[in-house]
């Protein structure tokens, strides 16, 4: 069975454009490699935060494709599946396979909102489908889907199902879960505004947003807390907050290009419905930025 070591920050990557809209792949090199540099542990492509709902099929695997040449064995690779069909979600998850990919974060379907035995059977012919690792989202918050503790007892019958990505935003689950299937499972913690809770609380690892932008930041309170130097950790923490913040916001992509933009590492653009952010909105969004990168901890 293949297997990822799911300890450690995975960015969920943004997908960086041209003015133009054409997908921008010199832009993303260059976060790929700040985000190595920094000791990030994985990658996770066409996510909600790299644009999965404006980018067709073959994008996605072009980003996937141009990323595993880029890393070249450093760090595991994912891509995110958020197909609407059983039929379409198997077809993606076997041409990333064939494509190289080393796992796949997966969403519930997300134009029909199954019942508990509905998404079960979705996960679990995604992972009949293919030896590749996934990592199941559960974010009932954004997507409706609530995954419960019994729905994983079955999901976990399949060898491959190895993480969730946990962002119902109940820090109180990180404990059930640990609980009830110890290491069986393993827990990345998925909101930003509370990933050193999660950390704390036993969760492997963490799937960021704002690490787009701040990745030594991020790896720093990641790093403090696994060796229990909490109030390090807390320090810089308490800085990073204004920013984490902009991950729980509607424009959380506008929001988080803005600032990795600011840092060099992305491209401000975004393809439509989104548009560029406007008048006091922006104003306050660069100011949170602006105020952070002044008073940045020295690390």
């Amino acid at each position: 069975m293949v297997t990822i070591n799911w300890s450690g920050i995975f960015p969920a990557m943004l997908t960086p454009f041209h003015e133009n809209g054409d997908l921008n792949l010199e832009m993303l090199d260059i976060n790929i490699e700040a985000q190595l540099a920094a000791g990030i542990h994985g990658l996770i492509l066409a996510g909600s935060l790299g644009e999965a709902s404006t980018l067709d099929t073959e994008e996605k695997f072009t980003l996937l494709s141009h990323t595993l040449k880029v890393v070249n064995g450093r760090v595991p690779v994912l891509l995110n599946l958020t197909e609407n069909t059983t039929k379409a979600a198997v077809e993606f998850a076997q041409r990333a396979e064939e494509l190289g990919a080393d796992g796949l974060m997966v969403l519930p379907p997300m134009r029909y909102r199954g019942d508990d035995r509905e998404v079960v059977a979705f996960f679990r012919s995604i992972a009949q489908s293919t030896k590749l690792p996934l990592l199941i989202y559960n974010n009932p918050v954004d997507y409706a889907t609530y995954i419960t503790l019994d729905m994983f007892e079955e999901l976990l019958q399949e060898p491959n199902v190895q993480a969730v990505k946990e962002s119902t935003r109940d820090l109180t689950n990180i404990t059930r879960l640990r609980n009830r299937f110890g290491d069986r499972l393993k827990i990345l913690g998925g909101v930003d505004t509370i990933f050193l809770e999660s950390i704390a609380l036993g969760a492997d690892g963490v799937v960021g947003g704002l690490v787009d932008a701040f990745p030594r930041e991020t790896y720093a309170i990641f790093d403090l807390v696994k060796k229990g130097e909490i109030d390090k950790a807390v320090e810089i923490y308490r800085w990073f907050m204004p920013l984490l913040e902009l991950d729980i916001k509607p424009k959380l992509v506008q929001y988080i290009k803005l600032a990795a933009n600011k840092e060099g590492l992305c491209t401000p653009y975004t393809r439509a419905p989104r548009l560029e952010l406007v008048g006091e909105e922006k104003e306050a969004v660069i100011k949170i930025i602006d105020d952070a990168i002044a008073s940045r901890p020295k690390l």
